[in-house]
C-alpha cells in the first residue's frame, strides 16, 4: 500500500500547487486505505464513481453534501475558529444550500417578496440588524429567499416569475427590515434522484423543514448566512440537512386583528415572525465571512 501511494506522489511535478498537491494526496491515502480495509470491491468503486458522475450531471452534489452533513460540519469549523479569534454568540450561522440566485431586486426599509399569484397562507416578518453591542445597523442589506407553497424556488422552478420570493432589503436609519411573503413550505430531495436513492440506502428521509433563508452584510460587519425555520413543521428537528439550530425558530404569531389586517391590505388573519440579527464586527485574525462558491446568477 505504502509503496503504491509513494509511486503515485513521485509522479507529481516541480510546479505542482502545493495546496492542491496536499489535499490530493491525502484523499487517495485515505480512499486507497478505505478500499483496503472495507475490500471494496472493482464493481462497487464503479459503481461509486458512476453515482458521483450522475449526480453531478442532475445538478445534486449540492443536496448530497447537506445530506451528508459537509455543510453543518463546515460551519461547526467555522464556529470554532470565530471562537478563537474571540467571536462568539450573536446570529447563529447555518448552511446556505444550493439555491440562492444573485441580483435579487434592491427594496429599502420593506419589500414584498411574492408575486401575488399564489394563493398561500401570507407573513409578515420584520426585525431589526443590531451590531453585537444591540446598536442599529443602517444601510445593511438583507438577502432574503425561500420557497413557495408548493416548496419550489424561482429561477430553478419556470412556472414561477423572475425573483419570485427572492429581495435585497436595505435597512432604514434604525435598522429595521420588514417583509411581506407567503408561508413557505418544507419540500423533499427529487424522488428517484441520486440523493433520494442514496438516502433511501440509508435508511433516512430526504425532507427539508419549511424555511427562509438569508444573507445578512454591513459595512465593517462580517458577513451573515443563516436561515430561520418555521416553528410547528413536522420536519422541525428532523432536517436531512441538519441545518436546524437553536436560536432560529422563531415564535408565528396568528394576526387576527381587524386594523392589522387592513394596514397589510389582507382581508383575513396572516402569520407573523420578529427576527432581530446580529452581526460581528469585522477582525483580522478571523476567517473569512464570505465564503466563494459558484452561485446561479439570472440572466
Amino acid at each position: 500500500m505504502d509503496a503504491v501511494l509513494s509511486e503515485i506522489e513521485s509522479t507529481v511535478g516541480k510546479n505542482a500547487n502545493p495546496r492542491i498537491t496536499t489535499i490530493v494526496n491525502r484523499m487517495v491515502h485515505d480512499l486507497f486505505y478505505m478500499i483496503e480495509d472495507l475490500n471494496i470491491q472493482p464493481e462497487e468503486f464503479w459503481a461509486g464513481l458512476n453515482f458521483l458522475a450522475e449526480a453531478g450531471r442532475s445538478g445534486e452534489l449540492g443536496l448530497i453534501a447537506p445530506g451528508l452533513g459537509f455543510d453543518h460540519f463546515l460551519d461547526l469549523r467555522m464556529d470554532e475558529a470565530e471562537a478563537k479569534a474571540g467571536i462568539e454568540g450573536g446570529t447563529p450561522r447555518t448552511i446556505e444550500g444550493p439555491l440562492y440566485v444573485a441580483g435579487a431586486p434592491v427594496c429599502h426599509g420593506e419589500a414584498r417578496l411574492d408575486d401575488g399569484s399564489g394563493d398561500g397562507e401570507v407573513l409578515l416578518m420584520q426585525g431589526q440588524v443590531l451590531t453585537a453591542d444591540g446598536k442599529p445597523l443602517a444601510n445593511a442589506q438583507v438577502e432574503v429567499w425561500h420557497a413557495n407553497s408548493l416548496g419550489n424556488y424561482s429561477y430553478f422552478d419556470s412556472t414561477q416569475s423572475a425573483f419570485n420570493l427572492r429581495r435585497t432589503i436595505v435597512t432604514d436609519a434604525e435598522g429595521r427590515y420588514r417583509f411581506r411573503s407567503i408561508m413557505p413550505v418544507g419540500y423533499s430531495v427529487p424522488p428517484g434522484g441520486a440523493t433520494d436513492r442514496l438516502l433511501k440506502k440509508l435508511d433516512r428521509h430526504g425532507t427539508r423543514p419549511a424555511h427562509i433563508h438569508f444573507f445578512v452584510s454591513a459595512e465593517g460587519h462580517r458577513k451573515l448566512t443563516t436561515q430561520i425555520n418555521i416553528d410547528g413543521d413536522p420536519y422541525l428537528w428532523d432536517d436531512f440537512a441538519f441545518a436546524t439550530r437553536e436560536g432560529l425558530v422563531p415564535a408565528v404569531a396568528n394576526v387576527t386583528d381587524t386594523q392589522a389586517m387592513q394596514a397589510l391590505g389582507v382581508n383575513k388573519p396572516f402569520s407573523l415572525i420578529e427576527f432581530n440579527f446580529t452581526l460581528h464586527p469585522d477582525k483580522a485574525d478571523a476567517p473569512a465571512a464570505e465564503v466563494a462558491r459558484p452561485r446561479a446568477v439570472a440572466a
